[in-house]
């Protein structure tokens, strides 16, 4: 995170311990007791720490903006939309700023489940249009967005262009069994359903 390498998250053990990396390299670092010896060492080694009450990135701060669960309700849905539409395109997130995509059909909805990753946020959008070139000709005339492809040999890829890369997409995805392009703002981010995978208690802890 400190090298901006794209993923964010916070790395926090329950009430006891948190470390938070903000968005201008600050590192907030939390404890349950005071550590005036871990300061004392960390002016040691050059560095400025400061005391705050509080983590700016702290959970409690936020507003979720996923607060549904998914359950065994979200995947009747998922399967009752793979009934009208045969297949559509599930978008998990398994940290901030990283994503994997998978092309679900009724026939690998259950193996894709079980392995995804603990408190993924799950969204799923229709499927990938198998005229590519159809899709490369509605991406934004300015600005950016995300486009997904399925390649010969059926992995799902994808990456985030802006006007300027379009030719250079055109070329890499030439041969591509089919695509799709994703908004990138959440206004105009709107998917078929949207859960994050809760415990395996059935709780929802995910912070998305």
């Amino acid at each position: 995170m400190l090298r901006d390498q794209g993923a964010w998250c916070r790395l926090e053990a329950e009430d006891v311990f948190t470390v938070h990396v903000g968005w201008d390299q600050y590192v907030y670092v939390g404890s349950n007791r005071l550590c005036e010896e871990a300061m004392g060492r960390t002016r040691e080694l050059g560095l400025f720490p400061e005391p705050m009450t509080t983590s700016p990135y702290a959970a409690e701060l936020e507003e979720p903006d996923v607060t549904e669960a998914a359950d065994e309700g979200f995947w009747a849905r998922v399967r009752t939309v793979l009934a009208s539409r045969k297949a559509v395109l599930l978008e998990e997130g398994y940290v901030r700023n990283a994503t994997r995509f998978h092309r679900l059909t009724p026939e690998n909805l259950d193996a894709v489940r079980t392995g995804l990753s603990p408190r993924a946020l799950l969204t799923v959008w229709p499927d990938l249009n198998p005229d590519v070139g159809a899709v490369l000709a509605t991406l934004p005339e300015e600005g950016s967005a995300e486009f997904v492809w399925e390649a010969q040999d059926g992995t799902i890829r994808h990456a985030v262009v802006d006007d300027t890369e379009y030719q250079e997409l055109a070329t890499l995805v030439a041969g591509a069994r089919a695509a799709g392009a994703l908004p990138m703002y959440l206004d105009e981010r709107h998917p078929l359903l949207c859960a994050a995978l809760p415990d395996s208690d059935g709780v929802l802890r995910a912070r998305w």
